[in-house]
This record gives structure tokens, C-alpha cells and sequence, in this order.
């Protein structure tokens, strides 16, 4: 998953904006989404251009030794996650950071390094149509946002729409779900009753059977 979505990312980066090609005074950050049955995972690839890079860098290295500890870089990650929105049919989710990926500040003061990050969030049951909302105001005075999907490679899950605003800031993916494994549980716990109460019938009528036999 980590190496399609990372693939896909570059592919979108490359067709929607080079990263030869964006505003030297913008900072480019474009998101890939992919949804599964109970997750969804994303991949961030935010390229600073020239002009921000300098400050781009300056609030990563907190400590001004021009070098980006890991302390620091996860410190960063988890600060754009925070800048972050998503939620499922309305419900908030916490989106947690599974990996992370700096270039030299060398590169990124060139306008070429860029910053990776991978997440993903549980996603809570449903019904059958599912509205996936996703919002980045990651340093938003200088930021061009960029946001798509992949195609589901579950065949059970078909998106319908996808909205964007103007800057892509905020995203709305709409999807049709079947078989939602938690409406399933819940089919399986009725269902468990039922013939729980079937066994505490049949234990209560065969003694009573034999006994009328006994008695013949």
C-alpha cells in the first residue's frame, strides 16, 4: 500500500503541477487518498519552492543547527496533522502518522526536496453511502493544495463524487459501501441470539418429552 499510494502521489504531482515547473513562492502539498472497508490511508508530498524555502526550513529546525533531527521531523509531521481535518459521515477522525520522509535542506532550499508523509484513520461502521471529508490548512498563506483518490482496489466500494473548492483545501469524497463487516457483526450477533434461544427452548421441551415417554 505504502509503495502504490507513493507512486500514485508522484504520478498526480507530476501531471497537476512539476515540481520544475510550480511558483517558486508557493508551497506545494498534495494529498492521495485510499479507502478501504475500515481504514484510510494518505499520502502527503510537500515540496517547498525556492523563495519559501527558507521558511519552510526555519519552522522545522526549531533549534537553528541546520540539521533535521528525527525528533524534529516527526515533531513537524505531527504538526501538519494537526492543521488537518477528516471525517466520515460527519463523525471526526484521528488520523495517525505511519511514516515520515525529509530531503536534505540542501535540496529544499534548491526547490527540489520534499517532504513525505503517510497517515491513516480508522474508520467507524455505516450505512451503504459513506461521505469522506478532508480538509488542509496546512500553512495556507503560502500553500497550493492538491488532493485526489485511487480507485478502490476493493470491488465492494465504488465512489460516486468527488468536490473540491477552489484551492482544493477541502475535499469531499462520496462512496457507496456493501457489505460493511460492521453491519455484517451485527447481522451475526442477531443471529447468535436466535438460536441461543432456540438451544434454552430445546433444553426446557426434551426433558418434559421424555418424561410423557417415561410415564407410557
Amino acid at each position: 500500500m505504502t509503495k502504490t499510494l507513493a507512486a500514485a502521489a508522484a504520478i498526480l504531482l507530476s501531471l497537476g503541477a512539476p515540481v520544475s515547473a510550480h511558483r517558486l513562492d508557493e508551497y506545494l502539498e498534495a494529498t492521495l487518498i485510499s479507502v478501504e472497508q475500515e481504514r484510510v490511508h494518505a499520502f502527503m508530498r510537500l515540496v517547498p519552492g525556492v523563495a519559501v524555502s527558507p521558511f519552510v526550513i526555519w519552522t522545522i529546525d526549531t533549534n537553528g543547527d541546520g540539521i533535521l533531527s528525527e525528533t524534529e521531523q516527526r515533531t513537524y509531521a505531527e504538526r501538519v496533522l494537526g492543521d488537518l481535518s477528516l471525517s466520515l459521515d460527519g463523525r471526526r477522525l484521528k488520523p495517525r502518522l505511519v511514516s515520515v520522509v525529509f530531503p536534505k535542506t540542501g535540496e529544499m532550499k534548491e526547490g527540489l526536496g520534499e517532504i513525505q508523509i503517510q497517515f491513516t484513520a480508522d474508520l467507524p461502521g455505516g450505512g451503504l453511502k459513506r461521505k469522506l471529508v478532508f480538509e488542509n490548512h496546512h500553512q495556507s498563506r503560502i500553500a497550493a493544495y492538491m488532493v485526489n483518490c485511487l480507485v478502490p482496489r476493493d470491488k465492494n466500494i465504488q465512489v460516486t463524487a468527488q468536490n473540491r473548492n477552489e484551492d482544493q483545501s477541502f475535499y469531499q469524497l462520496n462512496y457507496v459501501q456493501a457489505g460493511d463487516r460492521p453491519d455484517v457483526r451485527a447481522w451475526l450477533g442477531t443471529l447468535v441470539l436466535i438460536l441461543s434461544a432456540c438451544v434454552i427452548s430445546l433444553r426446557f421441551s426434551l426433558p418434559r418429552a421424555r418424561g410423557k415417554q417415561l410415564q407410557f
